[in-house]
């Protein structure tokens, strides 16, 4: 039960960077002797020390004997820092109880290796299943090369997300509208359809938290993105728009010129998600949070892409057989095809539920 406090104390410290370390993982070390904490540090930022350099600067000499608690396994290479595990070995660290091992295929195994052959006690897998979960972006991108997808929507008891008159602010609550300018803050990129954008001109900016603004992706593919619309003059974020090969070629001239980023993908009628979340993967965005509309959360569940979901669901019922729902699309035809969702939770948000949960595997 102590090896598991201070495991726990790890996680827990690892999430103070959350949405701020990729593409690297979120990391939480803990340094530990005579059973008390002397120090503690976490991953702050690619391309800064990691977390159990952070700890073991705090501890200074104290770190001769100790055990080291991190919630994945000490680098053993050289990246943009270098590696970790000689820094463990030359501060004296005795034992060394990790999480899980590092995911990537390249290196999952070897910094334990190091560690072992220089007589380091080393024991793996504790809390393991929620060490997983803290990092499920890193996971995700580092063994698929694809960005975890999160899928958001607000909408009525009877499903709706507008009226039938278009009117949709707000459905949702203010906490709830909170907590979703949080999840932008965590998330490397907001991707929405361009229906939203003709429809609302939204700024797809974070603003009801302190915090950083994602890159906002348009599914645009024939470029219909008005030059004036706020993605594309407000400059707050990077805006890149998925276009297909057949989109017009003067539109994409100027749309570059104003600073737009394009990503063609596909040469059909359609962007090609599959290509598209490639595209987005090897610009090192891990993490996409969708927000609508309809028809691009249908394509998106459709192709399995979507990870997550989390459904406020707002105490009102609106009506119409014309009105917008959440999910559109042409839908699926039997119920054995629907989309399900696993380790769901539910909760209070405002006055509205807010139910989460992951998307089971086809």
């Amino acid at each position: 039960m102590t090896d598991e406090k201070f495991m726990r104390e790890a996680l827990r410290i690892a999430r103070n960077a959350e949405g701020r370390t990729s593409p690297n993982p979120l990391v939480g070390a803990v340094i530990v002797k005579d059973g008390k904490i002397i120090a503690e540090g976490w991953h702050r930022q690619a391309g800064t020390p990691h977390a159990e350099i952070h700890a073991l600067n705090m501890a200074g000499d104290l770190a001769r004997g100790a055990t080291l608690y991190v919630t994945l396994e000490p680098c053993s290479h050289f990246g943009r820092t270098p590696p970790c595990t000689q820094a463990i070995i030359n501060a004296g660290i005795s034992r060394v109880v990790a999480a899980m091992s590092d995911p990537n295929p390249k290196v999952a195994g070897r910094g334990f290796e190091l560690l072992r052959a220089v007589g380091v006690e080393v024991e793996v897998g504790l809390l393991e299943s929620e060490a997983r979960r803290l990092n499920e972006v890193f996971i995700k991108w580092i063994t698929r090369r694809l960005p975890f997808v999160t899928m958001k929507f607000a909408c009525t008891l009877d499903g709706k997300i507008a009226t039938v008159a278009g009117e949709s602010q707000w459905i949702s609550s203010e906490e709830s509208r909170r907590f979703t300018h949080h999840l932008r803050d965590i998330s490397d990129a907001i991707l929405v359809g361009v229906g939203t954008v003709l429809a609302d001109n939204p700024s797809l900016t974070t603003r009801l938290v302190v915090g950083k603004n994602p890159v906002r992706v348009i599914v645009d593919s024939n470029a219909r993105t008005p030059l004036e619309s706020k993605v594309v003059v407000d400059k707050s974020a990077r805006t890149i728009l998925a276009v297909t090969a057949n989109a017009p070629a003067d539109k994409i001239s100027v749309l570059k010129a104003r600073g737009v980023e394009i990503i063609t993908a596909g040469n059909g009628e359609r962007v090609d998600l599959e290509e598209l979340m490639h595209a987005l993967a090897e610009q090192e965005i891990t993490s996409v949070l969708v927000e609508g509309g309809g028809t691009i959360h249908f394509s998106l569940l459709r192709a399995r892409f979507v990870d997550k979901v989390f459904a406020f669901i707002a105490p009102k019922i609106i009506g119409g057989s014309c009105a917008l729902t959440a999910v559109e699309g042409v839908g699926f035809a039997k119920l054995s095809d629907a989309v399900e969702l696993n380790d769901f939770t539910a909760t209070t948000l405002g006055e509205d539920i807010l139910i989460s949960g992951y998307v089971k595997e086809a």
